[in-house]
């Protein structure tokens, strides 16, 4: 069965209320109780010290009559609401406070010791079978000449202190209440929000489902609602702009497959029926190969995009001389490079410097970024390689002195079929796959590789890669 997220929050609350009830009724009183308890023993034992220091050496001095310490007792009664005695060290009630003639009564307390108390001024009970309710008795000593002639004792029922702590306990839950209706109208203004940014990312979604992207999602709050807005207003613009990306894709790969197709369709027509004289054919032969060359590469760039676009792409890692690689890749441009007095600058750490990779995969980025180079580098200028070590990462430069890259065009270099105008006019026959493949190809060493480029002074190309274990 389906639970609403309101539902789990009602329910939350309601077990909370229920678990900080309890927790109140229980922690709480007992809490307070023993609070009471001993705040009050503390009391009734000052007065009861006082009482023993001041008036019962009077009586004993002869300064005050057993009556008159009797009726000091009965008015300590009536004001302070407790019961007092004074006791014989044998257990004899010598006077009561609500017992007029208590020391002709001579009531005795069975087993009455002293060191009941433990050692503490007070305990509680029903004092040795006295009393039928149990009591918070608080006794002092009474000393005369350096002896114990007795004992002042108070004594409060504890129904008494346990109202007090109901008292406590009522405020308590008076307070709880409050804190539970506020905590209630947060959670509802809550509860009345979220609901009201859930229902208009379900209507903006189902809207966005069906293709309709017209209505941006404006969700702004600094929470997981607001994350998942973003989230959704995010996928919506990338869906947005899929359709005119496959558009551009198709576009790209019909112009980059149509033109070469069209010049092999005519040029073999034109030399079939004749238009092209014999004498001429071989160059036009050598046009029509080197649009065939041209299909090929282009073709094997897409079966190559096409392998780091399915998951699981296999590298041979293995250890190699990135230096070593770095010179025979540069071999290769040599004789283009003559052709445009383009001269290469190594700047090589070490005369070894070992990475752990694949170096078929690495060779093949070097030359795309290398034939770049060569491609958009001005003539009479120079392409400056080097390779350095730091925090056991490689970092290999590739930089170009050319018409560089546009600041807007910087991040779509990577897309797929990418050229931009300079591009066009520099090279026609470029397929626009190539950083496409450098960037899979790095991406799959778990590497990062970023461009530093500015219109009409150079591009560089920085890439890095795991230094082998053995140069530690």
């Amino acid at each position: 069965m389906k639970i609403s997220i309101n539902l789990k929050l009602i329910f939350a609350y309601v077990c909370f209320g229920i678990a900080g009830f309890i927790i109140i009724s229980t922690f709480t009183f007992n809490n307070a109780f023993r609070r009471i308890m001993t705040t009050r023993a503390d009391a009734l034992y000052k007065q009861a010290y006082t009482l023993s220091a001041t008036y019962t050496d009077d009586y004993y001095s002869n300064k005050l009559s057993l009556a008159d310490v009797q009726s000091l007792l009965e008015r300590m009664d009536s004001y302070l609401g407790v019961q007092i005695w004074i006791i014989s060290p044998n257990g004899q009630i010598l006077l009561n406070s609500r017992e007029e003639d208590a020391f002709h009564n001579a009531s005795f307390l069975e087993n009455f010791d002293i060191a009941g108390f433990g050692g503490r001024t007070y305990q509680t009970g029903n004092f040795y079978g006295y009393f039928s309710e149990n009591q918070l008795s608080v006794y002092s000593p009474i000393t005369y000449n350096y002896n114990v002639r007795g004992y002042v004792l108070i004594h409060i029922p504890l129904a008494s202190l346990e109202d007090d702590a109901y008292n406590l306990l009522n405020t308590a839950y008076l307070t709880y209440l409050l804190i539970m209706i506020i905590f209630l109208a947060l959670l509802l203004q809550q509860i009345f929000s979220t609901n009201r940014n859930i229902r208009k990312i379900n209507r903006i979604a189902s809207q966005y489902a069906n293709g309709i992207f017209e209505k941006p999602l404006s969700i702004h709050s600094n929470d997981e609602i607001g994350q998942i807005a973003a989230s959704v207003s995010y996928m919506a613009h990338q869906l947005d702009t899929l359709e005119e990306d496959q558009r551009k894709f198709i576009s790209n790969v019909s112009h980059d497959f149509r033109s070469p197709l069209t010049s092999l369709k005519g040029y073999v027509e034109a030399i079939l029926d004749g238009t092209i004289p014999a004498e001429m054919q071989d160059k036009y032969l050598k046009i029509i190969l080197f649009e065939a060359e041209r299909l090929t590469k282009l073709s094997e760039s897409l079966l190559e995009l096409n392998k780091f676009g399915s998951h699981g792409v296999m590298l041979d890692i293995r250890t190699f001389d990135i230096n070593k690689t770095i010179k025979q890749t540069v071999r290769t441009f040599e004789g283009l490079c003559r052709e445009k007095n383009i001269i290469f600058n190594l700047t090589l750490t070490g005369e070894e410097l070992y990475v752990d990779a694949d170096k078929g995969k690495i060779q093949q980025v070097l030359y795309n970024l290398i034939d770049n180079a060569t491609k958009f580098s001005n003539p009479e200028s120079s392409i400056d390689i080097d390779s350095s070590i730091k925090n056991e990462k490689v970092f290999i430069s590739v930089k170009d002195h050319g018409i560089g890259i546009p600041r807007e065009n910087q991040k779509k270099i990577w897309e797929r079929f990418f050229k931009s105008d300079l591009s066009r006019g520099k090279d026609k026959k470029g397929t626009g796959l190539g950083l496409s493949i450098v960037k899979d190809i790095i991406q799959s060493h778990n590497e990062n590789i970023n461009v530093i480029s500015t219109e009409g002074a150079g591009t560089e190309f920085i890439f890095t890669l795991p230094a082998s274990k053995q140069d530690y």
